[in-house]
């Protein structure tokens, strides 16, 4: 049974940072491209970042490029977001997501597995 389970989420002011993390199990984590969505109260579920299986290419979303940073730790089975200069518009559930592509998407409809989420709230 495929498991991604999200964590680091939390309350913190604007400017400051978080970093979550998502540990895959049941799964062959190496070749899937793992990606971070998040989902604002009344709003649709949103790309934040992706990453390739190898770790070479990234993917932003504009509103974070430049202040989010996603990694992957492939020995770990495990993925990671840091999140800096952090504003109440990041506020939203986070959720981490895997593909079995090899290309890098952006859509939730490319991903096959998903995390619970964890909240990040950012207070002004």
């Amino acid at each position: 049974q495929v498991q991604l389970v999200e964590s680091g989420g939390g309350l913190v002011q604007a400017g400051g940072s978080l970093r979550l993390s998502c540990a895959a199990s049941g799964l062959s984590f190496s070749p899937y491209v793992m990606g971070w969505f998040r989902q604002a109260p009344g709003k649709e579920r949103e790309f934040v970042a992706a990453i390739s299986w190898s770790g070479d290419r990234t993917y932003y979303a504009d509103s974070v490029q430049g202040r989010f940073t996603i990694s992957r730790d492939n020995a770990k089975n495990t993925v990671y977001v840091q999140m800096n200069s952090l504003n109440p518009g990041d506020t939203a559930v986070y959720y981490c997501a895997a593909s079995n592509t090899i290309e890098v998407f952006t859509t939730t409809s490319r991903y096959d597995y998903w995390g619970q989420g964890t909240q990040v709230t950012v207070s002004s």
